[in-house]
């Protein structure tokens, strides 16, 4: 980074540019889909919308959604930010009071993380509103992934 500006004017150029030293090299273990599920029972606001941004393209995080004694099932997370209100700890997710608000999920230390796009499975993209009224006065909560589901 420190060389970017260097390079946007002109004075470092390919042939100018220094060569890597291949001592220094490090590889990249492949991404597992796994790394990105939003573990918000253990993992603050900040950190789950972090990698909500940085798997957005592939492989896309989720978390597992249970609407009342259904079947737990898989949500991916679209759009989120983080609020900086603190609330009490629980696994119900709610939308905000406001219009324009998104789906509350309550981080096991406290943080919100408000999700504005999510996409159930087998479902299309939609804001936090639609999601709320297709539960029609069922209330979902996040759950950890059910055993034999895990990626």
């Amino acid at each position: 980074l420190k060389a970017l500006p260097d390079v946007l004017d002109g004075k470092i150029t390919m042939e100018t540019a220094a060569t890597q030293d291949e001592e220094l090299v490090k590889e990249a273990a492949m991404i597992n889909a796994a790394e990105a599920e939003l573990k918000v029972w253990e993992e603050s606001a900040l950190t789950c919308h972090n990698r909500m941004r940085g798997f957005s393209m592939w492989p896309g995080t989720f978390f597992y959604a249970q609407l009342d004694d259904e079947e737990p099932m898989k949500v991916k997370v679209v759009e989120t930010r983080v609020l900086e209100e603190k609330m009490e700890p629980t696994n119900v997710i709610d939308i905000g009071p406001k219009k324009g608000d998104g789906l509350r999920l309550i981080c096991g230390d406290g943080s919100v993380l408000e999700i504005m796009k999510l996409q159930p499975i087998t479902r299309n993209v939609m804001d936090a509103k639609s999601f709320v009224n297709g539960l029609r006065g069922r209330t979902a909560r996040w759950v950890k992934p059910p055993e034999g589901d895990k990626p």
